[in-house]
């Protein structure tokens, strides 16, 4: 279990504290939304739960099988949609890996970066597409 605590700082934005690090994170409202767009607002970070957390769990495999994945990167698009109501409609998710990586490597990193808890935890009316290079 792990807490996190939200604090109101006014002009919609918040600054959330993570229980055992101590470390914080700023939002804002993006501008689209009243806002400033300042800093990640709350659906950002939930485009960044999703890249980080896959590029986390293809590291865990990738140190399971003695796989070298630095310089790997992960760039996540968040599309918002406003009908039936606001909300995130499609996070494209694209993924490129080192040259030296295997068809194999690269199809045990790909179910890997599929079966992390944020992809998992989404809504399946959030679409997800993947591609993997």
């Amino acid at each position: 279990m792990v807490e996190i605590s939200v604090v109101y700082r006014g002009e919609l934005r918040c600054e959330a504290s993570h229980g055992p690090s101590g470390s914080v994170v700023s939002t804002d409202a993006p501008v689209d939304n009243q806002g400033k767009g300042e800093s990640f607002s709350p659906t950002d970070l939930v485009a960044t739960a999703l890249g980080t957390c896959m590029l986390t769990i293809m590291g865990i495999v990738a140190r399971r099988h003695d796989l070298d994945l630095e310089g790997t990167t992960v760039t996540v698009v968040k599309e918002m949609v406003n009908e039936p109501v606001r909300r995130i409609g499609r996070l494209p998710v694209t993924i490129r890996l080192p040259e030296n990586v295997t068809d194999d490597q690269r199809k045990l990193l790909e179910r890997a970066a599929l079966t992390c808890p944020v992809h998992k935890s989404l809504h399946p009316d959030i679409e997800i597409p993947v591609d993997l290079s």
